[in-house]
């Protein structure tokens, strides 16, 4: 099983307001042939942040309308497992964040991935090059 991040979710989603470039374009594509793998039976898990993350991305460039359409799909998916969010796990992802100069929504998802037992992440985010993790593009 893999973790997915939420720039997975945006990419296939999200319909880009002007024709993207050639790199965005390429990064789009990839991340629909993500989304359709899991539609077709592929589980991974993300969590309640990063589904948010995705709302609110989606939102603010496509509308409430389509966020809530996406957050429905992936919530009702068989295949994607979304995870709960404490207070520790938080904390702990700020610690790391800090340690490791990450985003904090990238060291929660390691965070999660960690208790999971977790090794690949779905992701078009770098940052996640510098953890020992296997990050998976396609």
């Amino acid at each position: 099983m893999r973790f997915a991040d939420a720039n997975v979710f945006i990419y296939a989603f999200l319909k880009p307001r002007k024709e993207p470039p050639e790199n965005i374009k390429l990064i789009k594509e990839k991340a629909q042939g993500i989304i359709e793998r899991i539609s077709k039976g592929e589980r991974v898990v993300t969590t309640v942040v990063h589904l948010s993350e995705v709302a609110n991305v989606i939102e603010s460039r496509g509308g409430k309308r389509k966020a809530a359409e996406v957050l429905l799909a992936i919530l009702t998916s068989e295949n994607i497992e979304v995870l709960p969010v404490s207070a520790g796990d938080c904390l702990k992802a700020s610690l790391i964040a800090e340690e490791r100069n990450l985003g904090v929504n990238d060291a929660l998802a390691y965070v999660k991935m960690r208790e999971l037992g977790i090794e690949e992440i779905y992701t078009f985010d770098r940052d996640f090059e510098k953890l020992d993790v296997t990050v998976v593009r396609e």
